[in-house]
């Protein structure tokens, strides 16, 4: 299943998928949720499965007659961020920073805040009145399905409801000349989300997939999501020795290289600039600089 959040005759609908070019309004399956953030916390995966069979579908809507928006427009709270969790991603953004590489035990962790999440297709600013640096970073999104705590490596993907794509949009000079990361990767527009969810069960567990972004047609990053430093398991067995993640919380996994800061000398994005970002069996998600 994939489930997206679109704007038809300029209403807000929560509709499903099933891998082909029509969706199905989720209210036609007798359920009545307006957003994803409800119905992650009423229903289970399996419950999903159950509930929403291509069968049962009728009154379909084609993709190409709607905007398709994040399937999550207001996330319940910021969008948690893995920092430099590809080894060759750890390597250019140290000597990016003019730092020596040294691999970290530990998983670096930062917030990304959304309001709302930017869309397949959508603009991003360039906030030049406080960056000239933007830069792209094509990551696999993982949506908990349900609240964890204390997670172990053998019931960890339990709680995953599904994947999606995040570009981690960055103002690297911002970033650099704080010496943190949130409000670099924060500015409105810089979560591009989508374009949909797809469930646990089409995808599964340790997921081996490939992970590309191309700028205006360049591939610019190549890679497979298997080669994370800190894995999903890792990443929520870590985290939750103290924090309880609620079901619907986003996880940003991590870039590969290739970022523009990358680049000798780096290349930034630009006005007019088109990112795309996309990940084996989940799609696309085009962004454009403003």
């Amino acid at each position: 299943m994939r489930f997206y959040t679109i704007k038809n005759d300029n209403k807000q609908i929560l509709a499903v998928g099933f891998g082909d070019d029509s969706v199905y309004d989720v209210s036609t399956f007798g359920v009545d949720f307006t957003d994803m953030n409800g119905l992650i916390k009423t229903l289970t995966l399996n419950e999903c499965k159950e509930i929403f069979r291509k069968e049962k579908a009728q009154n379909p809507i084609a993709l190409s007659s709607v905007k398709i928006l994040a399937p999550i427009p207001y996330p319940l709270q910021d969008v948690l961020c893995i920092g430099v969790n590809y080894t060759e991603h750890a390597k250019e953004s140290q000597n990016f920073h003019k730092e020596k590489f040294h691999k970290t035990a530990d998983a670096i962790y930062f917030c990304k805040r959304t309001a709302p999440a930017n869309h397949d297709g959508g603009i991003i600013p360039l906030h030049s009145e406080l960056t000239q640096k933007i830069d792209y970073e094509c990551e696999l999104g993982v949506i908990l399905g349900k609240d964890a705590k204390n997670v172990t490596r053998e019931n960890a993907w339990e709680h995953i409801f599904g994947y999606t794509i995040i570009n981690d949009i960055s103002a690297r000079d911002v970033q650099k000349d704080r010496g943190q990361f949130y409000f670099g990767k924060s500015l409105d527009g810089f979560t591009p989300m989508g374009p949909c969810i797809v469930t646990f069960d089409e995808i599964g567990a340790n997921p081996a997939l490939s992970i590309k972004c191309y700028v205006n047609g360049e591939l610019r990053q190549n890679s497979t999501t298997d080669l994370l430093i800190h894995d999903i398991p890792d990443i929520l067995c870590d985290l939750t020795r103290g924090i309880t993640l609620r079901a619907g919380t986003i996880i940003a996994t991590g870039t590969p290289s290739g970022v523009g800061m990358g680049f000798e000398p780096p290349r930034f994005l630009q006005s007019k600039d088109k990112i795309v970002c996309e990940i084996e069996k989940i799609g696309t998600l085009t962004s454009i600089i403003a």
